[in-house]
């Protein structure tokens, strides 16, 4: 399988990363994985909160450090919000049925996913969130047919 790489989108402010969640989210018809990798700081939650409220979710997206997951059960859908940071072994995913959560048909964004690499099924979008100086960029990148098709569809708008 070979990835495709998008261009790298400049993010100026924190609504900007929020768009960018929302326009994942606006773009997505079925289940969907996305990892999000940068240093602390770079926006990942951020991203994560938009995408909920694209959706349609009303309340608080705080990144689940502690809990490793925080489910939000919508109408349509259910996403599971995953934060590796705190994971000191991958097979830790076991102990908690991670890979359940994977198997529910649900949407799975997935922070630090390198913490858990060797327990982790293959995304369909990568993103990686990175500083330079004062600028905050995302590069993205598809692993499946359909992250492909997703990241065709964000990068036209």
């Amino acid at each position: 399988m070979v990835k495709m790489a998008t261009s790298t989108i400049e993010i100026d402010t924190a609504m900007a990363m929020e768009a960018l969640g929302g326009a994942i989210a606006g773009a997505t018809t079925a289940e969907l994985k996305v990892y999000l990798s940068g240093e602390l700081g770079t926006g990942k939650t951020t991203l994560v909160r938009g995408y909920m409220r694209r959706l349609g979710y009303k309340g608080a997206v705080k990144s689940p450090t502690f809990t490793l997951v925080e489910s939000y059960r919508l109408d349509d859908r259910v996403v599971h919000h995953f934060d590796l940071y705190r994971l000191e072994d991958p097979e830790e995913l076991e102990y908690i049925g991670f890979d359940e959560y994977f198997e529910t048909g649900a949407d799975c964004l997935v922070e630090w996913p390198d913490r858990g690499r060797t327990g982790l099924p293959d995304p369909d979008i990568e993103i990686y969130l990175e500083m330079r100086g004062v600028k905050r960029f995302a590069n993205l990148a598809a692993d499946t047919e359909y992250g492909r098709r997703l990241l065709a569809i964000i990068e036209n708008k």
